[in-house]
């Protein structure tokens, strides 16, 4: 590859609070090069020690929870929670190099945890709580975490999750896990076994100087978080970001790209990366205020979002695509004018922004198209590397983004092709792990001195050719996320079309209610196979056997056929409508290629 941006990656070093400055921005060499070499840091001290002496009684965190209750932390507040976590971590042996399992919702106490682990170095992974058991002892099994924090229920919804039931169950398939952190949220009864704690018995005789658990000086590359992609073939593959590399992503991007300043709120699931490095790192290292909610934005009622933004004056908004396009569905909409008034910017990441969303936005949210956002980047990447309206683009470090043809030449304008990037990005991981690591895409290999990201984009020219504009339209290979993991659709499709009772299959997703995003197959069996429920069973427990559970579809529906009559993107759509108009009814369900068409001109 191009060297990085250096013109505008070292400044971008030099606002961070180094224990021992790097020799050098980066050195090539390997699969990913080489960040700050020779430098130390430590995460915690730079989103929250530094700012003692000037921010001590500003709020770094205001949260509320799905019920309505309410909580605010000061940065000095939030350093005494975090010594306090890390000296309880390290008298429970947690020592460096020791992985930490974070099983939480959206709490103050995960973002503690999260920030006590980078303080005595032990690598965290965020997992997602609605994961059902069996996954969940997948995920236990892949870390290999020496602690577990979990929580005793989740709000979500309206109802109660078990999250620390269903960890005791996970347990009972996993080794090596000393001891369960419960947090009580809920106060639902729990059971309680041999290393179970409770947070606020852990903490009590901890409330210590930070003397006690020192910010430790820790290489730039030190494993902070890990987090999973795709599984390949039924194997786990995680990605290990380094200390500083993600630090100085996240600082990059959130002043840069996403926020000019002011409180800022990022509404994602707290496992998803993006709002590990944008609606925690990023603003608590600029010593900014940032916004955390538990439950779902539509509990009590649909108002929830707005009130939230006017409530603590949000002035950046980060969020999803599939998010504000929920919004926009419930009556009453729009924001009130107070939240108008407060919510400058909103970013969409994730997802690509349909045209239509974003006038929506820019004329009913913000009130100005100058205003909103399209995000682009990769877990791989560590959360956000692009946006097509950043905050300051004279700033920003450029990755060489380009569009490219399947022979690797510039796609014209207005020609969709895979978007790559030419120069290293900081925030990229520093490793692949896990058993189907060695199976996983491979973003280095498929051209040389280029990182192919496997996504579909389309670069825009105004009129007079001056601004190029890049649209970002999903994956190649679609990857989406099930309960918290991520699925290949591919694959899915591959495993079934291995099958000896099937001439042709197609995967898409549906949004199932109460269950989220579920898989949905439409199948094309052989001639003289019987198209009907037993085969539908064996279909699915054919994908469970080879992806694992959550890969595995929930409906089946048989076809008579798939035609080429239509492009891939009509067809999905296509697909997609069918599947989601027939939730709810009995499968497997029959449908003709006459049908899909006529759905693909709606």
């Amino acid at each position: 590859m191009r060297e990085p941006d250096l013109p505008r990656w070292a400044p971008i070093a030099d606002l961070l609070t180094w224990s021992v400055s790097p020799t050098a921005i980066y050195q090539s060499g390997g699969r990913y090069g080489h960040w700050f070499p020779d430098g130390t840091i430590n995460l915690a001290a730079n989103c929250v020690d530094r700012h003692l002496a000037a921010r001590a009684d500003q709020p770094a965190i205001h949260w509320e929870g799905e019920p309505g209750d309410r909580r605010t932390l000061t940065y000095r507040e939030l350093s005494d929670e975090v010594t306090a976590y890390a000296a309880a971590l390290l008298g429970l042996g947690v020592d460096v190099g020791d992985r930490v399992a974070i099983h939480l919702g959206w709490l103050p106490e995960a973002v503690v945890a999260m920030l006590a682990c980078a303080r005595i170095g032990a690598p965290f992974a965020v997992i997602p709580v609605p994961l059902p058991v069996e996954a969940l002892a997948e995920r236990l099994a892949d870390l290999g975490p020496r602690v577990l924090v979990t929580q005793d229920g989740a709000w979500r919804h309206g109802t109660i999750i078990p999250t620390k039931a269903r960890v005791d169950d996970a347990l009972t398939a996993v080794v090596g896990v000393e001891h369960t952190i419960v947090v009580r949220r809920t106060g639902l009864d729990v059971a309680w076994y041999e290393g179970d704690r409770w947070l606020h018995d852990l903490l009590a005789p901890a409330r210590v100087p930070a003397a006690a658990a020192p910010a430790l000086a820790l290489p730039a590359e030190h494993p902070l978080l890990l987090t999973w992609l795709a599984n390949r073939r039924g194997r786990p593959v995680t990605a290990a970001h380094g200390t500083a590399t993600l630090l100085a992503a996240a600082v990059a991007v959130h002043r840069y790209g996403l926020s000019g300043g002011g409180v800022f709120w990022c509404a994602g699931d707290l496992a998803w990366i993006g709002a590990q490095t944008h609606g925690i790192i990023g603003p608590l290292a600029w010593g900014d205020t940032t916004v955390m909610f538990e439950g779902t934005l539509d509990v009590p009622t649909h108002h929830r979002l707005w009130d939230v933004i006017e409530r603590y004056d949000v002035a950046t908004l980060l969020t999803t695509p599939s998010v504000l396009a929920r919004v926009r569905e419930w009556p009453d909409a729009a924001p009130p004018e107070p939240a108008r008034r407060t919510l400058n910017r909103v970013v969409t990441i994730a997802e690509p922004l349909p045209p239509a969303l974003r006038t929506w936005i820019a004329d009913e949210v913000t009130g100005d198209p100058d205003t909103v956002g399209d995000g682009w980047g990769q877990l791989e990447l560590g959360g956000i590397v692009t946006i097509d309206r950043p905050t300051d683009p004279a700033r920003l470090p450029d990755a060489g983004l380009a569009v490219v043809d399947q022979t690797g030449q510039p796609s014209p304008d207005g020609t969709p092709g895979e978007l790559i990037l030419h120069r290293p990005w900081a925030g990229t991981m520093r490793t692949f792990l896990g058993d189907g690591a060695a199976a996983t895409f491979d973003h280095w290999g498929r051209r040389d001195g280029v990182y192919s990201t496997g996504d579909r984009a389309i670069r825009h020219a105004d009129d007079a050719g001056r601004h190029r504009r890049l649209e970002f339209l999903g994956r190649i290979d679609p990857v989406v996320s099930v309960s918290g993991q991520l699925v290949s659709l591919t694959e899915v499709r591959d495993v079934l079309l291995d099958h000896p009772f099937l001439a042709a299959a197609e995967v898409v997703t549906r949004t199932d209610p109460g269950h989220g995003r579920r898989l949905v197959a439409y199948v094309v069996p052989n001639a003289n196979v019987a198209a009907d429920a037993a085969l539908a069973q064996e279909l699915v427990n054919t994908v469970r056997e080879a992806l694992g559970g959550l890969a595995r579809p929930s409906a089946v529906i048989y076809l008579d056929r798939l035609d080429d009559d239509l492009s891939p993107d009509a067809r999905r759509r296509a697909l997609e409508l069918l599947a989601n108009s027939s939730s709810g009814t009995h499968h497997p369900a029959h449908l003709t290629w006459t049908q899909v068409r006529a759905a693909a001109q709606t």
